[in-house]
C-alpha cells in the first residue's frame, strides 16, 4: 500500500482503493489456505479460500464452509482481521496504520481517503480518520461486552471471543456467524428470542451502516438537526422508513405464528439485516414469496456511501425519487430538504442504479441457467452479494465453480463501489470539450 501511495503519477485514488481491496482479498485467501486455518489440518482449496476472503473483506457474510466448525481459531482470527479491514476500509487502515508510526500524510493519501469515504473536501481528513478509529474500536468493544455474559452462559469462555467476533462482524455489516456449534449455517436463530442479542447486534448493524460523516454530524452538531449536512438528513430519513415499513409487513405478514416477544424482535431484526448484514434469526425460506422479494429491494438498496455498508446506497435511492418527483410535479430541478440536487449527482445515482440491476439480474439468470434453480432462488443470491449482505436461501455450499466466481466478481464490484472501478479503468481517458448536436428523443 506504502509502495502505491508513493507514485502518484501513475496512479488515481480510485485505482489505489480498487488494488488496495484485492491486494487484502489475496493476501487472506493465502493464509486461509494454510493447514492451520482449517479445524481438519488441511489445506483449503484456492477457490474455497478466495471465496471466504473476499466475502470477508467486502463484508458480505456468504459462506461456503461452516465458520464455526470448519475453520479453526486461527482462520477465524484472520477472518475477523478481514472483516475489520474490510469494513473500515482498506485505505482508512494504511492510513491508520501510517498516522501511528508517526509517518506525515501526504497530499496524496488524503485526498485517497477522501474518496474511500466519500468526504467532501479533503481538510480534515486526518481528524476524521481518527475519530473514525476511535469510534469504532470503542463500539465495537462496547457491543461485545454487552453479549459477553449471555455468550458466556452458554458457551463458558469460549462465548468471550463469540461476543467479540458478533460484534465486529455485525459493526463492519459482514454477517459471519459462530453459531455452526449448535446447527450449521444456522446465524442467530436459537437467539430469536432474545432481546440482549438482537437489540445489541441491530444497533450494531444501523450504527456501523449509518455512515462516518453522519457519526461527525451527529456528534458536532447532536440534536440540532437544522445544522445537519443535507446528506446526513437524507439519510437519517429514508434508513427510518425503510427500518420501519418492512417491520411492519414481517410482523403482520411473515411470523405471524411466533410468540408476541419473538415476533416483535423477528420483524425488527428481519428489517435491519437485509441492510447489508447477513444475518438472520428466522427461517428466511420458509418466508413466502413476496418476503423473500422485499428482502431482495432491501439488499440492493443498502447502507449509506462512507460506511460499512454496500449496496446502491440510501442516497441513490433517496435521488432517484426526488427525479421522479420533480418530474411529477413539473419542476426543472430536483430538491431534498430545501437544496437543489446538482445534475452530476443524478447522472451518477441513474448509472449506479442501472449497473446494480444489470449485474443483479445477470447473474441471477446466469447462475439460474448453470446450477438448474429457482430464478427467485438465485436473484436472492446474487443481490446478497452484490449488496455486501450475506443472507442466502441455502444454496450457497452447492454451488459450483461458475456460479461462485460469479459470486466473487458481484461482491467486490459491491464493495468497491461501480462508479470507483469506472472511474479507475477510464482515469487515462482525457475529457471532449466538443459537444456534439442535440436531438430530442421521446421516452416512456
Amino acid at each position: 500500500m506504502r509502495a502505491l501511495f508513493q507514485n502518484p503519477r501513475h496512479i488515481t485514488s480510485f485505482q489505489i482503493i480498487i488494488l488496495g481491496f484485492a491486494g487484502v482479498i489475496l493476501f487472506g485467501a493465502l493464509l486461509l489456505m494454510l493447514p492451520v486455518s482449517s479445524q481438519a489440518g488441511q489445506v483449503t482449496p484456492f477457490p474455497d479460500s478466495l471465496f471466504t476472503a473476499t466475502s470477508a473483506v467486502c463484508v458480505t457474510g456468504l459462506v461456503l464452509h461452516d465458520t464455526a466448525t470448519y475453520w479453526s481459531g486461527f482462520g477465524q482470527g484472520v477472518i475477523l482481521l478481514l472483516i475489520q479491514i474490510g469494513g473500515m476500509g482498506v485505505i482508512t487502515v494504511a492510513v491508520a496504520i501510517t498516522i501511528i508510526s508517526g509517518r506525515r500524510i501526504s497530499l496524496m493519501q488524503r485526498s485517497t481517503m477522501q474518496e474511500a469515504i466519500a468526504a467532501p473536501k479533503v481538510g480534515g481528513i486526518v481528524r476524521l480518520t481518527g475519530f473514525i478509529i476511535r469510534s469504532t474500536l470503542v463500539l465495537e468493544l462496547l457491543g461485545a461486552a454487552v453479549m459477553a455474559p449471555v455468550f458466556y452462559r452458554d458457551f463458558g469462555l469460549r462465548g468471550l471471543w463469540m461476543a467479540l467476533f458478533h460484534s465486529i462482524s455485525a459493526f463492519c455489516n459482514a454477517g459471519f456467524d459462530l453459531m455452526g456449534t449448535r446447527a450449521h449455517f444456522s446465524s442467530l436463530t436459537s437467539y430469536e428470542s432474545n432481546p440482549v442479542i438482537n437489540i445489541t447486534i441491530m444497533l450494531l448493524i444501523v450504527i456501523g451502516g449509518m455512515g462516518f460523516l453522519t457519526w461527525e454530524d451527529i456528534r458536532t452538531n447532536r440534536q440540532h438537526l437544522r445544522k445537519y449536512r443535507m446528506q446526513s438528513k437524507v439519510i437519517l430519513c429514508t434508513m427510518s422508513i425503510l427500518l420501519l415499513v418492512p417491520a411492519v409487513y414481517f410482523f403482520f405478514f411473515e411470523l405471524d405464528g411466533m410468540p408476541m416477544q419473538a415476533r416483535l424482535l423477528g420483524s425488527m431484526f428481519q428489517s435491519v439485516t437485509p441492510r447489508t448484514a447477513g444475518f438472520n434469526t428466522v427461517d428466511l425460506t420458509q418466508m413466502n414469496e413476496a418476503g423473500q422479494f422485499i428482502i431482495i429491494m432491501l439488499m440492493l438498496i443498502g447502507g449509506s456511501p462512507g460506511s460499512t455498508a454496500g449496496g446502491m446506497k440510501l442516497t441513490t435511492l433517496a435521488v432517484l425519487f426526488a427525479t421522479a418527483s420533480a418530474t411529477f410535479c413539473r419542476k426543472e430541478n430536483a430538491h431534498l430538504f430545501g437544496r437543489r440536487i446538482g445534475d452530476s449527482v443524478i447522472k451518477h445515482a441513474a448509472t449506479i442504479f442501472l449497473m446494480y440491476i444489470t449485474l443483479f439480474l445477470t447473474g441471477g439468470v446466469v447462475i439460474s441457467i448453470a446450477e438448474s434453480l429457482p430464478m427467485l432462488t438465485c436473484l436472492f443470491e446474487t443481490a446478497s452479494a452484490i449488496g455486501t449482505v450475506g443472507l442466502t436461501l441455502g444454496i450457497t455450499p452447492q454451488l459450483g465453480q461458475l456460479s461462485q466466481l460469479i459470486l466473487i466478481v458481484l461482491m467486490f464490484l459491491g464493495r468497491v463501489g461501480g462508479l470507483t472501478l469506472i472511474f479507475a479503468a477510464l482515469s487515462g481517458t482525457r475529457r471532449k470539450v466538443s459537444m456534439l448536436p442535440q436531438e430530442n428523443i421521446t421516452v416512456g
